[in-house]
């Protein structure tokens, strides 16, 4: 402790060996601390480095990522969109009893009744429909063009096989007793001066069938050679044409 004496030009020192003991007690221990605090800061700045390098190994662990690599990718893309994943979606209650196989699918030839309709000519044009009718017992379908051929007597065919007219084909469902009707027309061989026959019978194949159906012509002579002697055919659509 440090006092101030009247009459003195300076201080007397008052120290005391205990009050000097302890002065060097407190300065060693706050050295003592002063160095503990550096330490353990120099430590905790150690550790801070660390997780900057950290993102070189943030990815998943092996345990952590999805079998396969995008096998998760797809199953959710299976659950939010079932068609996304090339026919995961459940099937019709029709296909998965089996209805796809008796109803709906292609009509065969031998489900089918043919016949040709009544001429409705124009413009030098012949046109006649030839009409196919579900004769079985399920619904199903024609879609495209008819093949057919003017045959003789003998079953020769007269003429070139017919060409087809440009068109879109559409779908036609056919319930039991239903029609659809496809165009066959050529040009007057009276007024294209055109070669002719007359057939005996015409051939009309169903589309996507092999077997064909055989129906009296009764439509006159046709032409099978020459200057516009080319025999057309539409794609069907439903009913009879007439």
């Amino acid at each position: 402790m440090v006092t101030f004496r009247r009459g003195t030009s300076g201080p007397d020192l008052e120290c005391t060996a205990p009050f000097l003991t302890a002065r060097r007690v407190v300065s060693a221990l706050g050295a003592v601390a002063a160095l503990t605090l550096l330490t353990a800061c120099g430590g905790d700045h150690g550790t801070a480095g660390a997780p900057q390098k950290l993102p070189g190994t943030a990815q998943p662990a092996s345990g952590d990522r999805s079998p396969g690599g995008g096998t998760a990718t797809s199953a959710g893309g299976t659950s939010a969109d079932p068609a996304a994943s090339g026919g995961t979606r459940p099937a019709s209650s029709a296909a998965a009893t089996g209805g796809s196989t008796t109803s709906g699918s292609r009509c065969h030839t031998s489900e089918l009744r043919a016949s040709v309709g009544a001429n409705n000519p124009g413009a030098g044009q012949e046109n006649f429909p030839l009409v196919l009718t579900n004769r079985s017992g399920r619904t199903c379908t024609i879609d495209g063009y008819p093949g057919a051929a003017f045959v003789d007597a003998s079953g020769k065919q007269l003429g070139p096989d017919p060409k087809r007219r440009p068109g879109s084909p559409t779908k036609v469902t056919l319930a039991p007793g239903r029609s659809a009707w496809a165009g066959l027309t050529f040009s007057n061989p009276e007024v294209s001066g055109a070669r002719t026959a007359t057939p005996a019978a015409l051939l009309i194949t169903p589309p996507d069938e092999k077997a064909t159906l055989k129906v009296t012509w009764s439509g006159g002579a046709v032409p099978v050679s020459g200057t516009s002697s080319s025999v057309f055919l539409t794609t069907f659509q439903p009913g009879t044409g007439a």
